[in-house]
C-alpha cells in the first residue's frame, strides 16, 4: 500500500485488508448448490472444475468457519449482502447435509453449533431449531464415567480438545454454564502437558484402573479453543481461575508456539483451519477480556500484539492473483499461486488431507480472511458481545 498506507489508519487499512480478503474468497468459492434457489456452497478446493470439482466433496466444519467469518465480515462492516450469504449458505449445508444439522462427529457439530449461535445473535437470523439440535448433542456425549470429556465422533473413546472446546464455548453461550465448568475443568486436569502448559491433543481410554494412553501432539487451534473456554467462563463466572488459566496458556503460546509473534502454520487440509481458529480466540481475549481481571490490560495487549503481528504477516506472505489474494499456508513463507492440477484435499480416517499445493484448500485461505478480521477487530475496538449484554 506504500505511502498511501501512511496517512490512513490503522483500523481503516485492518479493515480494508479484511474485505479484500472476504471478496476474494467468496467469488472464487462460493457458487450456488446446483440448481436450487436461496443456497451457496463452497468449493473446498481453487481453481477447480466445474460442478463436479465444486461439489464433487464438501467438508461440514470447513463451512463451519466459513459462516463463522462470514459473521466476522458483517460485523466489522454491517452488510445486509453479508446476512443473505449467511443465511444462503446454511441452507445450503442444511441440504447437502441430506436435511439434517447433525452428523458423527461432535467436534463438526460444536463449530456449526458456534456458528449458527453467531450468526443469530450478531445477523438477527433465526435458527432455534437447529441450535437446539447441536447443543442437545454437545450435552448428551458427555460421559465421565469413560473419562471424558465427550468424544471425538460418536461409537468411538477418544475425548480431544478439538471436541471439548467448542463444545464448550457452545455451551456456556447457550446458558449450561455448570457442564462448560464442568467441561473446562476436565480439560485442565486432563490435556494440560505438565512441563509446556500447553494443550495437548486428547487422551484415549484403556483398561479398568490403567492410566489413559495421551495423545501429545500439541496443535494451535487445540490452545486457542482452550483459551476461548476460560474466556467465555471468567465472563460468566468471575473466578479468578479462569483468568489464571489464559494467561498461564498465553504465556506457553507466546513462548513455545510463538517466539516471533506469528502463529505457526500446520499444512493443508483440516491443519490449514488451524492458524485461524487460534487468532480467533486471541482476538477475542483482546476484546472481550473483563476489565475488571487482575492483569487485564496486559493479557489483552499480549493477544492482541499475537493477532495483530500474525495477520501482517498473512498479509505480507499474500500471492496477488487477478482473482484476488491468496493466503499461504505458513504465513512465514510466501503463498504459492494456485492451479487446477495435482491431488486435491480428500477425506481420510475422519480427517481431511492436505492437497498437493495447499493453498488451494478452502480451510488455508479461511485462515487467512480469519486472521485478517480478527485484526480489524481488535483496530475497529469492536467486541463480540456488547456491553450491556448480559454474560
Amino acid at each position: 500500500m506504500g505511502e498511501q498506507s501512511k496517512s490512513r489508519p490503522a483500523a481503516m487499512i485492518a479493515n480494508d485488508r479484511a474485505a479484500a480478503a472476504a471478496r476474494a474468497i467468496v467469488d472464487r468459492h462460493l457458487h450456488r448448490m446446483l440448481w436450487l434457489p436461496g443456497t451457496r456452497l463452497a468449493a473446498v478446493s481453487w481453481p477447480s472444475r466445474p460442478i463436479i470439482g465444486r461439489f464433487g466433496m464438501w467438508h461440514y466444519w470447513w463451512h463451519a468457519h466459513l459462516v463463522d467469518v462470514l459473521v466476522d465480515a458483517g460485523i466489522n462492516r454491517p452488510d445486509t449482502a453479508i446476512t443473505d450469504v449467511v443465511r444462503r449458505l446454511l441452507r445450503g449445508i442444511h441440504l447437502r447435509n441430506l436435511g439434517r444439522w447433525t452428523n458423527s462427529y461432535y467436534d463438526d457439530m460444536a463449530w456449526l453449533g458456534l456458528a449458527v449461535e453467531r450468526a443469530d445473535r450478531h445477523l438477527g437470523l433465526e435458527h432455534a431449531r437447529a441450535q437446539h439440535a447441536l447443543t442437545g448433542q454437545m450435552l448428551d456425549a458427555w460421559v465421565p464415567q469413560l473419562g471424558g470429556g465427550i468424544p471425538w465422533r460418536k461409537a468411538d473413546l477418544f475425548f480431544n480438545a478439538p471436541a471439548n472446546g467448542p463444545a464448550a464455548i457452545l455451551l456456556a453461550r447457550t446458558g449450561h454454564v455448570e457442564r462448560a465448568a464442568a467441561m473446562a475443568d476436565w480439560l485442565d486436569a486432563t490435556l494440560i502437558d505438565p512441563t509446556s502448559h500447553l494443550v495437548i491433543d486428547g487422551v484415549k481410554p484403556r483398561a479398568p484402573d490403567a492410566p489413559a494412553e495421551r495423545v501429545t501432539a500439541i496443535y494451535t487451534y487445540c490452545q486457542g479453543v482452550v483459551l476461548g473456554t476460560e474466556l467465555e467462563l471468567l465472563r460468566r463466572t468471575g473466578e479468578a481461575v479462569h483468568a489464571e488459566r489464559i494467561d498461564r496458556l498465553l504465556t506457553a503460546v507466546e513462548s513455545r508456539l510463538c517466539p516471533d509473534g506469528v502463529v505457526p502454520g500446520a499444512g493443508g487440509g483440516d491443519g490449514g483451519l488451524f492458524m485461524g481458529v487460534l487468532a480467533r480466540y486471541l482476538a477475542l481475549i483482546a476484546t472481550d477480556l473483563p476489565a475488571g481481571v487482575d492483569g487485564s490490560d496486559d493479557l489483552r495487549r499480549r493477544a492482541a500484539r499475537l493477532v495483530v503481528t500474525s495477520a501482517q504477516a498473512a498479509w505480507d506472505t499474500r500471492a496477488e492473483t487477478a482473482a484476488g489474494p491468496v493466503f499461504s499456508a505458513d504465513w512465514h513463507a510466501p503463498a504459492a499461486t494456485p492451479r487446477d492440477s495435482g491431488a486435491k484435499a480428500q477425506f481420510i480416517g475422519g480427517a481431511v488431507s492436505s492437497s498437493e499445493l495447499p493453498e488451494r484448500d478452502l480451510s488455508v485461505q479461511l485462515s487467512g480472511w480469519m486472521v485478517l478480521e480478527a485484526a480489524a477487530r481488535i483496530a475497529l475496538g469492536l467486541r463480540e458481545y456488547v456491553q450491556t449484554e448480559p454474560p
